[in-house]
């Protein structure tokens, strides 16, 4: 009943989302194509659902070729590898957008753990991935809300960003994926939702524990 009523949700409002939207996509795509390195969306392979591969689709920010430049697929604040619209597009979270087509097409879901590359996913054990793959990813989760200042933490560690992200941001994101997939309703999917667009205008805003006393604290 969840899951059949969760898609039917994804698609009526991404159908939805995604035309109410277009005069604003419109000209992010005409800036994107104008600016840069001129390409608009970015295409990057994720684990999803039962393990199944899929590619996420956002604006492009970054460099094309950022994944073999410096950091890899961590990105630290005021990454040089982050293009002056991207930079705008990152801090508004509007580079996420085009994942509304995801939802629509059914690799992704508006609320979920978010999705992984294959290496940062296999930083967690084994069966907490099984556990976490249950889930079909989301665009926003209470991954995205609880680390929504991760660029800030990479960017403020002395220890190498790739390392500081495996030993500790990612236990602490495995352990919110988990509480979510042991918590997951509509009324968590529901808050989730508002607590994102809560923290996206007032990032210091820590609400949402109160909500969910039962949410792993974080600790740095």
């Amino acid at each position: 009943m969840y899951n059949t009523v969760k898609r039917l949700f994804d698609i009526v409002f991404s159908i939805i989302a995604i035309s109410i939207l277009l005069p604003l996509l419109v000209p992010i795509l005409i800036g994107l194509k104008l600016t840069g390195e001129g390409h608009i969306f970015y295409l990057q392979e994720r684990i999803g659902k039962d393990c199944r591969r899929f590619n996420i689709i956002k604006f492009a920010t970054m460099l094309k070729n950022s994944p073999n430049i410096g950091a890899g697929t961590i990105t630290t604040r005021n990454d040089p590898r982050v293009l002056p619209m991207g930079k705008f597009l990152r801090i508004t979270k509007l580079n996420e957008l085009p994942q509304l087509l995801n939802v629509l097409i059914g690799n992704m879901s508006f609320v979920g753990p978010r999705p992984l590359v294959e290496r940062q996913f296999g930083y967690y054990p084994e069966v907490m991935q099984q556990k976490i793959m249950e889930s079909k990813p989301g665009i926003t989760g209470v991954g995205s809300i609880v680390f929504r200042d991760e660029e800030r933490l990479l960017s403020s560690t002395s220890m190498n960003p790739q390392d500081y992200y495996k030993t500790i941001i990612s236990p602490h994101k495995g352990a919110l994926e988990l509480w979510y997939n042991k918590n997951k309703n509509f009324k968590t999917d529901f808050l989730i939702l508002i607590f994102t667009a809560l923290v996206i205008v007032f990032p210091s805003n820590e609400s949402f524990f109160n909500w969910f006393p039962s949410l792993p604290k974080r600790s740095f």
